[in-house]
């Protein structure tokens, strides 16, 4: 955050300075300066000096691994975009579904055959859940059977 704030105060005040230097006035400091030789001197030195910019060796580099790695995103998206169209019709699904104060318990048996109760075939014994029906194997002893 420290950093964010720093790197935020530095490109305020860069762009609060114009694009290009300001012209310098010569003339103004030849009548204020006796010798003009010396202003002279200066405006020839500074249109000699430039500055000199580092040449950019990696855009190359960086559009070349682009091109390598753009085929993998565009799959990559694909990819995400078949589950958002598949978590969308779920949730279309589910909003199409009756309100849960409105839902009867032959409309929960109809929507979720394998969840809902079924005293006919599937007895079971209140509260309905598989811990307390008779039978019942705890995960843990599923996996000690199936491990020995």
């Amino acid at each position: 955050m420290a950093f964010k704030a720093k790197s935020a105060a530095y490109l305020q005040r860069v762009q609060a300075n114009p694009a290009e230097m300001p012209k310098i006035d010569w003339e103004a400091y030849k009548k204020l300066i006796p010798q003009s030789n010396i202003v002279e001197k200066f405006k020839s030195d500074l249109e000699k000096y430039k500055v000199p910019y580092p040449q950019d060796n990696v855009t190359s580099q960086i559009d070349a691994q682009w091109k390598t790695i753009e085929k993998d995103v565009q799959q990559f998206c694909a990819e995400q975009q078949k589950h958002i169209d598949a978590a969308s019709k779920e949730l279309k699904r589910i909003q199409a579904l009756p309100k849960f104060e409105d839902m009867t318990m032959e409309m929960f048996y109809y929507l979720y055959p394998e969840r809902a109760i079924d005293p006919v075939n599937k007895p079971t014994f209140w509260p309905h859940n598989p811990e307390e029906q008779p039978g019942y194997v705890t995960p843990e002893a599923k996996t000690s059977k199936s491990a020995h």
